[in-house]
């Protein structure tokens, strides 16, 4: 896998109805592209994947695909608590021409053991094979932490496991990662307020819920870590900081996509169990996108394009 740099974990808009909203999504995604996103991410956690049907996740992958058209990697999200279930969804996905990686998170609610993580994982990588997989530790929605010595044990037998999203919390696990994987195993900070430090240990990049909203930003921040330039990351980092907590103030996607809503770019529509957040909350977020000028384009109330 030659993927770096910063790939955007993207949401899946919703019209009122419930709906995907299909022209929302693909102008998302060609304007991560345009703002020189790495890479996409479609239908992870913040693309509210547990709550997308069959046909609907496959769709969503597609739309996500036929935006990018080629000029960016595409990675599908496909997880599953059961691995017989996850096996049988993750064929489908070689149907899709332009789907360049899969992105599996470890089992939730069953707390698998490592042994059984391992063997997941494996099932996996035998069903997609040559297809590439980062698998994804994150063990604050499932449960389970993904041990390094596991993940070194899957990149050893499994020739197509080549990346993990990390999102532990923890700079020590990810520095073990580092010192113990191969040289060309890809890993990748889950988490937008520790990617300084991840790179810093040694990571390739960031899977991100900020470049939702501040693709071209969040993406130079990585990339200027990633060339060593350390001062330009750090005063990008020090801007956004806020939005990278701001995005956690509820559960995430509802901050973010009451942000892009704000930005014209898309409804705030959220599946249940997910609620939009609260009038306190979105007051809180509407003043913060105002003060990072993440407002300016949104469509004024006349229509057109407005300044706040």
């Amino acid at each position: 896998m030659e993927t770096t740099g910063c790939g955007t974990a993207i949401v899946t808009p919703f019209r009122a109805d419930g709906s995907i909203d299909e022209p929302a999504l693909w102008s998302l995604a060609n304007w991560q592209v345009e703002s020189g996103i790495d890479f996409l991410v479609a239908c992870g956690s913040t693309g509210e994947a547990a709550t997308l049907d069959e046909e609907e996740w496959l769709r969503a992958v597609r739309i996500v695909v036929e935006a990018a058209a080629g000029r960016v990697p595409v990675w599908a999200g496909c997880t599953h608590n059961s691995t017989r279930a996850l096996v049988r969804q993750a064929t489908l996905l070689r149907n899709i021409h332009g789907v360049d990686a899969v992105l599996s998170a470890n089992p939730y609610y069953n707390k698998p053991t490592q042994e059984g993580q391992f063997q997941h994982f494996m099932a996996l990588a035998k069903a997609v094979y040559p297809l590439p997989v980062c698998v994804y530790n994150v063990p604050g929605r499932t449960a389970a932490n993904l041990e390094p010595a596991t993940v070194l044990r899957l990149a050893t037998e499994a020739r197509n496991i080549q990346a993990i999203k990390e999102a532990s919390g923890k700079v020590t696990q990810i520095a073990e990662l580092v010192h113990t994987l191969p040289r060309g195993f890809k890993i990748f900070s889950g988490d937008d307020n520790l990617a300084l430090a991840a790179i810093g240990v040694g990571a390739h990049g960031l899977i991100s819920v900020a470049s939702n909203e501040a693709p071209a930003e969040v993406g130079r921040m990585i990339r200027a870590a990633l060339l060593n330039d350390w001062t330009q990351a750090r005063e990008i980092e020090r801007k956004y900081a806020r939005l990278f907590e701001a995005n956690f103030w509820e559960s995430n996607p509802g901050p973010v996509k009451t942000v892009l809503n704000l930005m014209g770019k898309c409804a705030d529509h959220v599946r249940l169990p997910l609620v939009p957040p609260a009038a306190g909350t979105h007051a809180r977020l509407e003043r913060l996108a105002g003060e990072l000028g993440l407002l300016k384009y949104a469509p004024s109330p006349e229509g057109g394009v407005g300044l706040f």
